[in-house]
């Protein structure tokens, strides 16, 4: 994991494919190889330089792909050592160029009603996942779990094309984090939170591949407010552990999806790093939200796992009390259970420090309830829409899913051994998003042939 420099995000979720070449994640063409289980969000660039373009690997890894973010240079070509992956029994059915040939495409002009047409392994039952493990749920040899289970299939069918992005903050540990540090603890959760996903409409174009370099935004900060505001390169640059789906079928304008149906229009998912610069996010935040601390990247895996290769991994949701309204509760209230971690490698560490170990469990609002909500009012949801979880932070320090939390609003330093500490991050760190469980060892897999 810490060789890689390049990296792309790692959804051990597959929508099985690659994104796009040397822009956004949704310029490319879908299809590409895969990677290791974790995947670098990239890596910090100052301000000033010019984004080189991101490298790609030439051979698929293990299932999950690992977001590779970091903000200052161009990442070299990487070669994917083994990775680590966990045994759940049918979490990971393969990771070849097979997954390359799930595709979602629209064949209708319009913007309602689109025509999805998905490849044969987007329709693959739980019974053909489980046919791609062994017994006990260890891969015995790449031949033996890849081959057999390959579907064919076009190795890219369509540009994906644009689609809309939102961000939710749906992990109340989160919520109450961010509410104690800012208003403090009698005022920790904002009265809407506990009765309806809170959510924000991001910017689709900055959302790119792992691997992509990030530049060091600029923007208007008031680090004191006892002078008036100053323009410059953003000091506290931060990272957001997340996850997101993307939308298979969408809806009509005006045809909310109710939550008895929202599973049909969740295609798969991909692990997150949702960029913030805290310092312009602080400053322009009232009385509308978001914006330029948000909008200049989002960094997410180049593979997408499809949602009957997570079945088997349902648990339980955390219980909601107060209870939602009637249109968002559910006869299934499950989420995931997918062990996190995020490291952090700074420029000259030999080896990457943890300093998050979380889980998608921990959140409030699931992603059925995420997806109805932001229907109801008859919003149309488009194929390949990405709608993300928020930052995932659990009930344990070490589990908080920012630097802001785990630094605590800069208040204490996070040791990344070798003498070097960090409270946000600064140019050239490398930021690696993955599945850390280390009960099920995975060995590099060879590509299929086409």
């Amino acid at each position: 994991m810490g060789a890689e420099r390049r990296g792309r995000t790692s959804d051990g979720w597959g929508w099985s494919q690659g994104w796009g070449r040397g822009g956004g994640a949704r310029d490319g063409a879908l299809g590409s190889g895969a990677e290791p289980r974790g995947a670098r969000s990239g890596r910090i660039q100052p301000s000033a330089a010019r984004r080189p373009a991101p490298c790609w690997p030439a051979c698929p890894s293990s299932l999950w792909p690992r977001i590779l973010t970091s903000p200052s240079k161009t990442c070299p070509t990487a070669s994917f050592p083994p990775q680590t992956t966990r045994d759940r029994g049918s979490a990971w059915p393969l990771a070849t160029r097979s997954w390359t040939s799930a595709s979602l495409s629209t064949s209708s002009p319009g913007l309602s009603s689109p025509n999805i047409r998905m490849s044969l392994i987007s329709r693959l039952s739980i019974a053909s996942w489980a046919s791609a493990r062994p017994p006990g749920g260890r891969r015995e040899s790449p031949c033996g779990i890849c081959c057999p289970p390959a579907v064919p299939g076009s190795e890219t069918t369509r540009t994906l094309g644009d689609g809309d992005y939102t961000d939710f903050y749906s992990s109340r540990q989160h919520a109450t984090n961010m509410g104690i540090m800012f208003r403090g603890s009698e005022n920790a959760l904002v009265p809407n939170w506990l009765h309806l996903p809170v959510g924000y409409h991001g910017r689709a174009s900055s959302v790119v591949v792992s691997g992509t370099p990030i530049r060091r935004p600029t923007g208007q900060m008031r680090p004191d407010d006892a002078k008036p505001p100053v323009f410059g390169p953003c000091k506290l640059l931060d990272m957001e552990l997340e996850m997101a789906f993307f939308v298979g079928p969408g809806n009509n304008l005006g045809e909310p999806i109710p939550i008895s149906r929202a599973h049909e229009h969740i295609f798969g998912m991909v692990l997150m790093n949702d960029w913030s610069a805290r310092d312009i996010q602080k400053w322009e935040y009232v009385p509308l939200g978001p914006f330029l601390g948000k909008s200049f990247g989002t960094t997410i895996s180049p593979w997408v796992v499809p949602m009957d290769a997570l079945l088997p991994f349902a648990v339980p949701n955390p219980e909601q009390d107060p209870k939602p309204l009637p249109y968002l509760r559910h006869d299934r209230p499950y989420t995931f259970d997918i062990n996190l971690s995020v490291t952090l490698k700074g420029e000259g560490m030999s080896q990457a420090a943890t300093i998050c170990r979380s889980n998608f469990k921990y959140m409030y609002w699931t992603m059925l309830q995420q997806l109805t909500h932001h229907s109801v009012n008859g919003c149309n949801l488009r194929p390949g829409d990405l709608l993300a979880s928020g930052t995932i932070s659990g009930p344990e320090p070490e589990s908080f899913g920012s630097l802001l939390e785990l630094s605590w609003r800069g208040t204490k330093a996070i040791d990344l051994g070798n003498g070097q500490t960090r409270k946000f991050l600064l140019d050239g760190d490398e930021v690696i998003i993955t599945d850390p469980s280390p009960d099920a060892p995975s060995s590099l897999l060879p590509c299929l042939p086409c």
